[in-house]
């Protein structure tokens, strides 16, 4: 099932893309989806924050009290790792909205061509997020681990630690090097080594102050201190190079 969230102060504009939509789903028949309309931010963080996030927001810019690219902001604060597009009627905002890690800026009006095959591709790449994964030799058999749910991994001893939210899963003893272990996720452009020990996916890291590393989850991961500059670099060119290029 496909959540797909609208948030517009305008009514009209609201009932025009719920509408083209709803129309999008209609001609996408193998795909399962919900839409919701919200006329504010608040009452869309709130909604998100009930049902722990969307898969797709649609969001104006330009509204009272939270702005399009404030909402962005906090939905990303409280973890929500949905696709963000803007649909607005300023390109004023353009350069802010990589701060929320935005999918697509569309300027209104925008035809329903050009909506949908946007759409097409932050669908594409959110079914092939949750497909892409790596299976790792553990206690008993073997498991396989999403990259999307993969926040960090981290060598602890002589294992390999993979952290998802809400679990953290170890395989078994190292044979080889960190970097050999790393290698598989290494392998995807999200993921980043970090010091002798640690590999961080970009897309799950929220900010990076002095030696903590700050996740989408609340967490903070403290790192040496060398290997700060190079992740701060590789973060900020992930997000500027276009995380939706995955």
């Amino acid at each position: 099932m496909l959540t797909i969230a609208i948030c517009d102060d305008e009514p009209d504009q609201l009932l025009k893309a719920a509408d083209a939509l709803q129309a999008y789903l209609q001609q996408r028949p193998s795909l399962s989806g919900h839409v919701a309309a919200f006329r504010s931010g608040q009452e869309l963080l709130a909604a998100a924050k009930a049902r722990s996030g969307f898969d797709l927001y649609i969001l104006d810019i330009i509204m009272p009290d939270l702005n399009g690219i404030e909402t962005g902001m906090r939905l990303r604060e409280l973890g929500s790792g949905g696709e963000i597009i803007y649909l607005t009627t300023s390109n004023d905002f353009a350069a802010d909205s990589y701060e929320t890690q935005a999918f697509f800026y569309l300027l209104k009006p925008v035809g329903r061509d050009k909506l949908f095959a946007v759409l097409d591709d932050a669908v594409k790449k959110l079914f092939r997020q949750r497909s892409e994964g790596i299976i790792i030799p553990v206690h008993g058999g073997t498991r396989r681990l999403l990259f999307d749910q993969i926040l960090y991994a981290e060598r602890v001893r002589r294992v390999m630690r993979y952290y998802c939210d809400g679990e953290a899963v170890d395989s078994l003893t190292i044979r080889g090097s960190f970097r050999e272990m790393a290698a598989p996720l290494l392998a995807d452009r999200r993921f980043c080594p970090c010091g002798p020990s640690f590999v961080f996916n970009l897309q799950h890291i929220t900010g990076i102050s002095g030696q903590l590393v700050r996740l989408d989850t609340g967490a903070q991961i403290p790192v040496p201190r060398r290997a700060v500059p190079e992740l701060k670099a590789a973060w900020g060119k992930f997000w500027l190079d276009g995380a939706d290029n995955l």
